[in-house]
């Protein structure tokens, strides 16, 4: 659901989750760099699934492995992206999250 935006300027990763309602989290079915992001990028624009850039937190999803559910230290992170995509999708006009508060690493 989330993936970063590829550009020549931007970092050269993508991660994409997927949350149904009822899954203990979200989990990771996508990640890559340089040629695999822009595909995770570009497939997620041509299926209209929202892409959301922040090179933070995609490095720490990068950690996480695929078909993996997210780690509880981003539960709260990936529920406010969630929650501004959801009010997004129903037609706000919100500006992206500002996500403030990340963990420096997803382990330990």
């Amino acid at each position: 659901m989330a993936a970063e935006e590829y550009t020549p300027s931007s970092r050269d990763e993508a991660v994409a989750l997927t949350y149904t309602p009822g899954d203990t989290a979200p989990t990771v079915v996508a990640k890559g760099r340089g040629f695999v992001a822009q595909e995770i990028v570009e497939r997620a624009h041509a299926a209209g699934i929202y892409v959301h850039e922040s090179p933070e937190l995609v490095s720490l999803l990068m950690q996480v492995d695929l078909d993996e559910h997210i780690p509880p230290k981003l539960y709260t992170v990936i529920a406010e992206l969630l929650a501004w995509i959801y009010r997004v999708e129903a037609g706000d006009d919100l500006p992206p999250p500002k996500f403030t508060a990340l963990p420096q690493q997803i382990g330990g």
